[in-house]
């Protein structure tokens, strides 16, 4: 778990150095457990180690927003989740300081049967915050997702773009010190995404750092800094527009969308 402790000024909010995750792969075709043993015993076969971060370096300062990019397997969830304490490297150190709000997919953990009413307010207790405050921020929490009465349906009634939305009202109800977004920006159009940029605009310059992982060139383009996971490893950091650029030389531009956010709804 990172070593979450009260920021200090001039603090760093992340800091990982050296980090590397190793999964263990199973390479034979098995269909049940049982199967994989026999075959594990027949064979005496061992699993192909897989490192989804391999000696991973990095600082990001408070109040920073971070856009991070790469192809689909490239290690950048793997990234956040370590982050996010909800994964321990293998190797390397990870430290983090403050409330951390990781919203690693808008909307995961609401329970299908609860109203959306209870729903947020679980989630928002979930987040270390207490009834009474929960209970405050509702309001708010209604107005940004702009559900209005359909607040009061059980989930399993919304679409996955309405769950978005309260996943992200949810999570960005109350101020932390860092904001973990994987692929969030996908909710509701256009108009709603500039919503959402807005607010973790505002988010930062009240000293919330923010992490964001992307497909899309527009949403990168709103960070004041980029890194490009490429293999597991940091192969490019810098400024956004440079950090594309490195990309697409590489051809990994299919990897990366240039329409507007709003084009990526599910």
């Amino acid at each position: 778990m990172p070593d979450q402790s009260a920021p200090t000024p001039g603090s760093l909010t992340i800091l990982l150095e050296g980090v590397r995750v190793r999964y263990q792969v199973v390479e034979d075709r098995v269909t049940s457990f049982k199967e994989f043993v026999v075959e594990r015993i027949k064979s005496g076969a061992k699993p192909r180690e897989l490192l989804a971060l391999d000696g991973i370096d990095l600082e990001v300062s408070p109040g920073e927003m971070l856009g991070v990019v790469g192809r689909n397997g490239a290690g950048k969830t793997t990234l956040l989740k370590v982050v996010a304490g909800v994964l321990t490297p293998s190797e390397g150190r990870v430290r983090t300081e403050g409330r951390v709000v990781p919203l690693l997919g808008v909307g995961a953990g609401f329970q299908p049967d609860l109203t959306g009413r209870e729903n947020a307010l679980l989630a928002l207790t979930m987040l270390g915050i207490s009834r009474r405050r929960a209970a405050e921020l509702f309001e708010d929490v209604v107005d940004f997702s702009e559900l209005g009465d359909v607040i009061d349906r059980p989930i399993r009634q919304y679409s996955a773009g309405m769950v978005a939305r309260l996943g992200f009202a949810v999570g960005t109800a109350e101020r932390a010190d860092l904001l973990l977004l994987d692929e969030v920006l996908a909710v509701g159009d256009e108009r709603f995404q500039e919503k959402c940029l807005h607010r973790i605009g505002a988010a930062c310059a009240a000293g919330t750092t923010v992490l964001l992982v992307s497909h899309s060139a527009p949403a990168i383009s709103h960070c004041q800094r980029a890194v490009w996971i490429r293999d597991g490893q940091v192969a490019a950091d810098g400024p956004p527009g440079e950090v594309l650029a490195e990309y697409r030389r590489e051809g990994a531009s299919p990897a990366v969308s240039s329409k507007p956010v709003a084009d990526k709804i599910v």
